[in-house]
């Protein structure tokens, strides 16, 4: 078989999930957003006078910044078929054990180790997962317990306090989360940088161009010359990057390190990616879709958190959202004949 009928296969695969009439079409392309907009209308329903203000606003985005930075990185293994990265966790605790472990060397040294040492992970996960096709969702969740037990053997379970006094690295650090520029905090404002550059590497790079034929069809996209195994690679060094990023951030917000810092980042960044629209199969969906889950589930919490549903009981609603979406996303390609999801 040719490069040229490659192609045509790959494409004829997008075509028949895409062949709906233009309103499913537009609610698939902006359907995170709509769901996003019938949020804001019932959280004004629920709290007239506190929802809709700039602080609640700003509030909303400060407690999905992190998770939509983890979620960034994450829909680029998700994009490549990798299903899931399940020590994006240990990454983000890992960058912010070494960047205060390494602090009395300065800020900025301080902050490129964490993130370097946070992508070891990923290339370690990239490595076995691309060139030894290992199941991602296995050896990610075998990686996540080891380093949960190497940091825990090194620094023997003890968290990591930065040097606070004033003008020191320390105290600095611990302002990287407190910052702002004008009014909008720093994390947002990195959240959305990194939004827009993965955009543009997702649509307008040669990369993005063959992680969208690896995710769809990875034994075509092998037989037309793309490096498949190095382009999983890339995806799983994309994620721990955004996860070393998120776990200085919330190093930082906490003002120690510890092993135990992101739990839980995983499958929330896996949920909103999900709710963006991006299949976990790969090679389908967009970043800003990405984005529109992680507004979802902020603004979804932030409206329980109003009607006063406890933070345990919301993760059952985050839950159940989780499972709704993946069910309708399966009913609507099974539709179309098809069985993955």
């Amino acid at each position: 078989m040719s490069a040229k009928d490659n192609t045509v296969l790959v494409k004829s695969r997008f075509n028949d999930v895409d062949d709906k009439n233009g309103i499913s079409k537009l609610f698939d392309k902006a359907g995170v957003y709509v769901i996003a907009l019938l949020l804001i209308i019932l959280g004004i329903i629920v709290a007239p006078t506190k929802f809709l203000t700039p602080d609640n606003m700003l509030n909303i985005l400060r407690a999905v910044g992190m998770l939509g930075i983890t979620a960034c990185g994450l829909s680029f293994v998700i994009y490549s078929s990798q299903m899931a990265d399940m020590s994006v966790p240990s990454a983000m605790a890992f960058s912010g054990i070494i960047t205060v472990q390494f602090l009395h060397f300065g800020l900025i040294p301080a902050l490129i180790l964490g993130i370097m040492f946070g992508m070891l992970i990923g290339l370690v996960n990239g490595i076995v997962v691309g060139y030894f096709r290992a199941n991602a969702i296995l050896w990610t969740l075998a990686m996540q317990f080891g380093m949960e037990g190497i940091m825990r053997y090194v620094w023997s379970g003890n968290q990591l306090y930065p040097d606070l006094e004033p003008g020191t690295s320390g105290a600095a650090f611990v302002n990287i989360f407190r910052m702002e520029i004008g009014p909008v905090p720093l994390l947002i404002i990195v959240m959305i940088i990194l939004y827009i550059a993965a955009n543009f590497v997702m649509k307008k790079t040669k990369f993005g161009n063959q992680l969208k034929l690896v995710g769809s069809a990875y034994d075509v996209a092998k037989c037309t010359g793309i490096n498949v195994r190095r382009t999983v690679l890339y995806s799983f060094l994309i994620s721990s990057l955004t996860a070393s990023i998120a776990g200085i951030f919330i190093t930082s917000m906490n003002k120690l390190g510890v092993f135990y810092l992101g739990e839980g980042y995983d499958f929330k960044s896996v949920t909103a990616i999900v709710i963006g629209g991006m299949a976990l199969s790969g090679g389908r969906g967009n970043i800003w879709g990405v984005l529109g889950g992680v507004l979802v589930m902020g603004l979804l919490n932030n409206i329980l958190t109003f009607i006063g549903i406890p933070t345990a009981v919301q993760n059952v609603f985050v839950g159940l959202v989780f499972i709704a979406v993946v069910a309708l996303h399966t009913y609507k390609l099974r539709k179309v004949g098809k069985d993955y999801a």
